[in-house]
């Protein structure tokens, strides 16, 4: 299987078993960017339930590329994420683990939303010790060329039980810091697997 992919920000465990599962991924740059989409957002479980993180950007036109989405530091999100992100993963099993590895991306600060977005995925790639044929596209994919599209899968209001594909595999409870309180939530931002199951979060999306 071969994917291509739109851009995301700590994507979900839907769009990450497409990454782990496929041949090859390519990441879409030249489509318009889309608002409301997971290519700025990412979902964590907070004490206050489901959260949603997002990167403010700069959008000077009412279309433009993806490749050319910039990052705003206009107001100190980074802290705000990485506040959020320590409080509701401080005391899961493996966050003493991945915190260094993590916590550079709300100090660094990158001008693209497409790097910051494919450093992640390098990182969560490192961490696994995956050996993912990731690229980018050289111009806008009309002809996907036999590549699974999947550019338009991933919206907030997208519904994984959908797809059958994955259905089984993203019902199957994991342990989550604050699963007593809410249950368990499926298909969350991959820092969520990482941080409550560690080296287990491929096990758990192979199947």
């Amino acid at each position: 299987m071969h994917s291509l992919l739109s851009t995301a920000y700590w994507p979900n465990l839907h769009y990450f078993f497409y990454v782990l599962n496929s041949e090859s991924t390519q990441i879409e740059q030249f489509e318009n960017y889309q608002k409301q989409s997971f290519r700025n957002r990412s979902q964590i479980l907070s004490a206050n339930g489901v959260l949603d993180l997002s990167i403010p950007i700069h959008k000077k036109r009412s279309k433009e590329i993806t490749k050319n989405i910039q990052i705003s530091y206009k107001e100190n999100w980074q802290i705000k994420h990485w506040r959020a992100i320590t409080s509701a993963y401080k005391n899961s099993p493996y966050f003493g683990f991945f915190e260094e590895d993590i916590k550079p991306f709300y100090i660094e600060k990158q001008e693209f939303l497409l790097d910051y977005n494919d450093a992640q995925l390098g990182v969560i790639f490192k961490i696994l010790k995956i050996k993912g044929n990731l690229s980018r596209s050289c111009d806008y994919q009309k002809d996907t060329n036999g590549r699974l599209d999947l550019r338009a899968y991933f919206l907030p209001k997208a519904d994984f039980k959908k797809d059958v594909r994955v259905t089984r595999i993203l019902e199957k409870p994991y342990y989550q810091t604050f699963g007593v309180k809410y249950g368990f939530v499926p298909n969350l931002s991959i820092l969520d697997l990482l941080f409550n199951t560690g080296l287990g979060t491929i096990d758990y999306l192979e199947g």
